[in-house]
């Protein structure tokens, strides 16, 4: 390992570790959190888990403003790009991350136009991939990025490579989408059926006659009882204590799987055609990211530049910013994972780097508020819980994997 990647793997896990460890190691919840570090240090999500459309509603975005948003995949990060802000600081304790959303900022930009970019992170699976990667991205990305993506694995392959394999295969959330597959097809259920409905209704038909009846099975229920068999979807011990609540964690998955396979259109839905199919949808006219979208493309293009990507945790990046710097604060779930300690440090920093009319918008595992109770009043009194609004834009999460989404304005001082 090169002395680059070797800081950036170090830099990775020791941020993880001060997230996620709350136990001792010689305790089995110490030992869940450290098996969890271990797992999540590599690639997780290939595409993020969390609606653009919806966030982008939400955050009614303006072009003067600052959007500071964890990076995650970078599909979001990207997507917002569409609404047009001034700036985008996309920040992540992930070091596959970074280089994941730093791969696609250089692309846009270097790659000829919207066809050979839909090939790369769209299709994700084209043996040609890896030539437009040598021939335009390579020599403009990054050292630190290129050390990551040129990497070889155990079976001599450059981590690159997986663009021209099936890309939205690999990091923890792919296999997990494999797994789940397995245990399906174990079931007699094919995973893609339910990709050939054209109506609602024969969207419930197929959930409750071929998917429902997994979530009783004892393999599954065996299976879905041990935390770890979450690590794919990057939840953390902690979180998937609050996701299973009272209900139990197959009758919570069994409801977010009823939601995702008939709330909405799958023609309109690309995470069902990514959880279902491993792919998006390759039709006329198929439901992309917005960034992935060739009406976007040469706006998200000239805009690439807005976006600054770092390698920390949100809270140590606004502890270096000014006040009155920030209009909008993505947080994803991340506070799911977060102690009393972090999540009020998290917050005084966001509120004095929130400039008049911020928003804050963020997920949680369960439906809850998660914040009364765990932070001062004296802070949580400084901002609006936009309730019914929050609700609105839950429903409308074409993801559905997660309780609750929450929205947050700063009150007028």
């Amino acid at each position: 390992m090169s002395d680059v990647a070797a800081a950036v793997r170090r830099h990775t896990t020791s941020n993880l570790k001060q997230a996620v460890h709350r136990n001792g190691t010689l305790s089995r919840e110490g030992a869940m959190e450290r098996l969890f570090t271990f797992a999540f240090r590599g690639l997780v999500y290939p595409q993020i888990w969390e609606d653009p459309v919806v966030d982008m509603d939400a955050l009614a975005i303006r072009p003067t403003d600052h959007v500071v948003t964890i990076a995650s995949g970078g599909c979001n990060v990207m997507s917002y790009l569409v609404a047009g802000p001034a700036k985008i600081t996309a920040l992540d304790l992930n070091g596959a991350h970074i280089a994941l959303n730093r791969l696609k900022l250089t692309a846009v930009r270097t790659l000829p136009g919207h066809k050979e970019f839909y090939r790369f992170f769209g299709s994700a699976d084209r043996r040609d991939n890896v030539g437009l990667y040598e021939q335009h991205i390579r020599s403009e990305l990054d050292e630190t990025s290129q050390r990551y993506w040129e990497k070889r694995g155990l079976s001599g392959r450059r981590r690159i490579g997986a663009f021209s394999r099936g890309f939205y295969r690999t990091g923890l959330l792919g296999s997990f989408i494999g797994a789940a597959h397995l245990v399906a097809r174990l079931h007699g259920c094919d995973p893609k059926r339910i990709l050939k409905a054209t109506t609602r209704e024969e969207q419930r038909e197929i959930f409750e006659k071929h998917y429902a009846p997994v979530f009783d099975s004892f393999l599954l229920r065996r299976i879905v009882a041990n935390p770890a068999s979450l690590y794919g979807l990057g939840i953390p011990p902690a979180q998937y204590r609050a996701l299973a609540g009272e209900e139990g964690m197959p009758v919570v998955l069994k409801k977010r799987l009823e939601t995702l396979c008939c709330d909405f259109d799958i023609a309109d839905n690309y995470f069902a055609w990514q959880a279902f199919g491993r792919r998006y949808d390759t039709g006329s006219n198929p439901s992309l990211p917005p960034y992935l979208q060739q009406r976007h493309f040469e706006t998200v293009r000239t805009r690439a530049s807005r976006v600054d990507v770092r390698h920390q945790s949100m809270t140590r990046f606004l502890h270096t910013s000014p006040g009155a710097s920030a209009d909008c604060y993505v947080l994803l779930d991340a506070q799911d994972w977060m102690s009393d300690v972090d999540l009020t440090e998290l917050w005084e920093e966001i509120t004095r780097t929130a400039r008049p009319g911020a928003r804050v918008i963020f997920r949680t595992a369960a439906d809850e508020r998660l914040l009364p109770g765990r932070i001062p009043e004296r802070l949580l009194s400084r901002w609006t819980y936009e309730k019914s609004r929050s609700r609105v834009l839950g429903a409308r999460d074409r993801s559905s994997i997660y309780g609750a989404f929450h929205l947050y304005t700063l009150r007028a001082a």
